[in-house]
């Protein structure tokens, strides 16, 4: 279930960029499918186990998120405004995640604890993952200013042709940025529940804690700069680069000095 939601939630966000009709009609299937699997769960706990949901903080988040992930629903197929599903959605993924994990844990403690120790190889796995797609959309940030210089200064014209197109390179970096940036977003949420019901010795200010959250940040200003001001070609790819920069920072340094992620 959280698998499906995170692949709407990403699928959602892309539609909020690109404005594609048929991945938003994808995202949200996949986004029905979460909401009757919730709601074949709380049936169970209703009519079978004579438990209606809200009695406990856990059944309640995972009736709260139920409800939202409905209204997000109702939102979506009649009204179309897809800034507030996708924030909704994401605020209900959060609730939904954090009380799947207290649930685990307070029920079933053995497999409450491997359920957690999940949560945190998907909050590493997701990270790394989004560090992919922003490592292949700055090595083709990095292609397009080396072919502008070139074409710029008409030197290495027999080897070009292995360069795509200006406008198709700075494109693809464009995409991958748009994929990379919710799938960090989502394994972020999956660590701050992890750290959370873990109870772990969590520190805000921890410095990679703090190094991913800008990264993030960093990530979501390319994408207002490219939607908002229009940014393209050169000066964004230059943006890109260093955000590139500040991301192997983040993860080498940052990392060695972190206490909690060491």
């Amino acid at each position: 279930m959280l698998f499906i939601y995170s692949l709407s939630l990403v699928g959602y966000f892309i539609d909020f960029i690109k404005s594609n009709s048929r991945v938003n009609k994808i995202s949200f299937y996949l986004l029905c499918l979460v909401w009757f699997i919730q709601t074949i769960i709380l049936y169970n706990q209703t009519f079978i186990e004579k438990n209606f949901p809200i009695l406990t903080l856990n059944d309640g988040l995972f009736f709260y998120a139920w409800i939202l992930l409905l209204f997000s629903l109702l939102i979506n197929h009649f009204f179309q405004i897809h800034f507030i599903v996708f924030f909704t959605n994401l605020f209900s993924f959060f609730i939904l995640l954090l009380s799947l994990s207290l649930s685990a844990q307070t029920a079933f403690h053995d497999q409450g604890s491997e359920f957690v120790h999940e949560i945190l190889i998907i909050h590493i796995t997701l990270a790394l993952l989004s560090y992919g797609f922003f490592t292949l959309s700055f090595t083709l940030a990095l292609m397009y200013l080396i072919q502008y210089y070139f074409l710029k200064e008409k030197k290495g014209l027999k080897w070009m042709w292995r360069f795509a197109d200006l406008e198709r390179l700075d494109s693809y970096s464009f995409f991958l940025i748009i994929i990379g940036v919710p799938l960090l977003l989502i394994g972020l949420i999956f660590g701050l529940v992890w750290a959370y019901v873990a109870q772990a010795e969590f520190y805000w200010l921890d410095v990679k804690t703090v190094g991913s959250i800008l990264v993030l940040v960093v990530y979501i200003v390319y994408l207002l700069l490219r939607m908002l001001k229009g940014y393209r070609g050169k000066p964004i790819s230059i943006y890109n680069t260093c955000a590139f920069l500040g991301l192997l920072i983040n993860f080498f340094l940052f990392s060695s000095l972190s206490e909690f992620h060491f």
